[in-house]
C-alpha cells in the first residue's frame, strides 16, 4: 500500500480498533476467557473495550492490581497495531469498565485535592501515578481557577504535585 493509499484520520483510528480487537479476541479465545470487544473512537483515538458480565472474576484478572496488567495488554495491543499497519497508536483499552470508574475516582481526587490547596495555601503532593492517571488529576486540577498542578520525578515514581497560582 503506498502512503497515499493508506488511511488517515477517522479511518486509521478504526482501522487500529480492528487490529487491537482481534488481537484482543484472540488472546481472549487462547486464555479460554468470555468477553466481548466493543470499538469507538473518542478524542482523537481508538478506544477498545472488553466487556463481560459485572461479577467476572476473569476479567478482572485482565485489570491487575491498580490496573498493572490492563496498562500491559494494552501496550501489546498497540505494539499489535504498529506491527499490522506501521504506525505508533495511541489506542485506550478498557476492560469491565475499570478504566471508566478509575477516571471518574481521579476526576474526584484532583478536584478535592485543587480545592483543598486553593483554601489552604498549602501544597499537596500526590501519590505517585501511572501517565493515564496523572493526565485525568491534571485535567480536572485545570478546572478549578487559582491552582495549578505538575507532575515531578522519575518514572515510576511520577507524581502529581498541586499548588496554589
Amino acid at each position: 500500500m503506498q502512503d497515499k493509499d493508506k488511511p488517515s484520520g477517522q479511518g486509521l483510528l478504526i482501522q487500529e480498533g480492528d487490529v487491537a480487537g482481534d488481537y484482543l479476541e484472540r488472546l481472549l479465545d487462547i486464555l479460554d476467557y468470555d468477553g466481548d470487544i466493543d470499538l469507538d473512537v473518542d478524542g482523537g483515538r481508538a478506544i477498545v473495550s472488553i466487556e463481560g458480565a459485572d461479577d467476572d472474576d476473569e476479567l478482572r484478572k485482565l485489570v491487575g492490581d491498580k490496573g498493572s496488567v490492563l496498562e500491559s495488554l494494552q501496550e501489546l495491543a498497540r505494539l499489535a497495531v504498529q506491527q499490522q499497519l506501521g504506525s505508533r497508536s495511541r489506542l485506550m483499552l478498557d476492560v469491565a469498565g475499570w478504566r471508566k470508574r478509575r477516571r471518574d475516582e481521579l476526576t474526584e481526587l484532583g478536584l478535592d485535592t485543587a480545592r483543598e490547596v486553593k483554601e489552604s495555601g498549602e501544597s499537596v503532593r500526590l501519590r505517585p501515578m501511572t501517565p493515564f492517571e496523572r493526565k485525568v488529576v491534571h485535567d480536572a486540577v485545570a478546572g478549578v481557577k487559582g491552582v495549578v498542578s505538575e507532575s515531578e520525578g522519575e518514572e515510576p515514581r511520577r507524581q502529581v504535585v498541586v499548588h496554589k497560582k
